[in-house]
Order: C-alpha cells, then structure tokens, then sequence
C-alpha cells in the first residue's frame, strides 16, 4: 500500500485515522467452497473490541468516526490485496437520506483502487429506523454503482419484518441468536426455515453468521443456506485476511 493510502484515514478525519485499527472475517460460500466477502469489524490498537471502542467515541464524534472506520477498511483491504467483497457496517440513521456513507466510501475505494461493485454495506440493528422509507431510497439511488446491501443480524433488536417488508437488501444475515445450537432445536429450525423461504421469494441470499459448530452448518445448509460466518470457519484477524478452516462442511 502507498504511503498515501496509508494515510488516507488520518487525512480525511483528523483524530481518527491512527487512533484504531481494523480487523476482517470471512463470510464463506460453501457450496462454492470460495470466500463470499470480509467483515470489516473495528478494534483498538492494542486488540480492544468494538464495544470498548466505539464506547471512548461522543454522540457528536460518532457518524465522522465510523466514516473514518469505512476509510481505513477499504484502503487496508486494498493493501492486503482482498479480492472478495468488503462487508462495511453502517448504522440505518446515518444512511437514510444521506449520501455521505456511500460518496465517501467510493471516493476511498477509487483513490484506493479498490473496486466499488465489491463494496457491500451492511445496515446494522443497534439503533431504530427514523426513515425507513429514505433508507430503501439512499440505496435504490445508489444501487447501480454496483455494490451489494446487507441487512446485519436479522431477528435481533430492531433487524426483523418491519425493515425487511421496507427494504429489500441482496443479502440478509441471520442473527447468531437463532443460529446458536441450531441444529437441536426444532423451534429455531423452524423460524429459520421460514426466513429462507422468505428470501427465496424475494431473491435474497441468506448469511448465517456466529456459526462454531459443523452441526449447525449441516442443519442450515439442509435449509437452503450457503453463506456462512463464525469461529468454525475462521476468526477475525486484526489487519490481516484469516485462512479460512473448511473442515468437512
């Protein structure tokens, strides 16, 4: 990575830029057996979780420090020299209506050479939709750029029909919540079983994320899932792409 690269976070956010790193996880296809895309997940210079992390930052500080979290993602990605999609989180509220998130983000990723159409933005569950409607709007807008939707822990918090029913994203990730010991649980198989078939309908691909065990794997990829995230297949690993175990799935 150039040294203008490498400093392309501190630049554009003053502050930020050298204050954390980043860390990525794979989200797996096996039936492909290739990798889908990398989480981008956020962690302090010292290996501090995102909790921790995104704890220190002010309500006034948070939208310009998550766009300085996007920035450093894509230009590491670039330097690790990703050839998957890049799966970078952003919160319902700082999207609905605003272009920022997106314009940022592409300008860092054509600065970066780092294509666009391998961008994929994840709507994460921590906080209430204001907008739903001016949510699936800023991405119909921006939809020809090529670059994938993700709707981030379906089943939990605020990630459920409501948001489904108003925004259709390419991918829909499963909660760990209802992946969790999967396999044994005739409840949640059939929660799941109705979500699958949900998107099936709606041609949207299904992430299990939180995935440890290979039951659970075999149990959902029985449902029609493909796409899958968690320890069983590789940790995050901190400005670094993580091998990634395939064992037996």
């Amino acid at each position: 990575m150039s040294a203008t690269a490498q400093n392309l976070a501190d630049t554009c956010f003053p502050g930020f830029g050298s204050a954390f790193t980043m860390a990525f996880q794979p989200i797996v296809d096996v039936a492909r057996r290739e990798i889908f895309a990398h989480e981008a997940l956020v962690r302090g210079l010292s290996g501090q979780g995102a909790v921790e992390v995104l704890a220190s930052i002010g309500s006034s500080q948070r939208f310009a420090f998550h766009e300085a979290c996007r920035v450093k993602a894509i230009e590491m990605a670039a330097g690790l020299g990703m050839a998957s999609r890049l799966s970078l989180n952003v919160l319902p509220n700082d999207v609905a209506g605003r272009p920022e998130c997106f314009r940022t983000a592409m300008a860092a990723a054509e600065h970066c050479n780092f294509p666009v159409s391998r961008l994929m933005f994840e709507v994460t569950e921590g906080e209430r939709t204001i907008d739903l409607p001016g949510l699936a709007a800023i991405f119909q807008d921006f939809r020809h750029h090529g670059f994938t939707s993700a709707i981030d822990d379906f089943g939990a918090a605020y990630a459920g029909f409501g948001m489904l029913a108003a925004f259709q994203p390419d991918v829909l990730k499963i909660d760990m919540s209802l992946v969790r010991n999967i396999h044994a649980d005739p409840v949640r198989l059939a929660i799941v079983r109705g979500f699958v078939a949900t998107c099936d309908e709606l041609n949207i691909r299904v992430i299990a994320e939180g995935v440890e065990m290979l039951e659970e794997v075999d149990a959902l990829h029985a449902l029609g899932v493909d796409l899958f995230q968690g320890y069983f297949f590789a940790r995050p690993a901190i400005a670094a792409l993580p091998a990634v175990a395939w064992g037996t799935a």
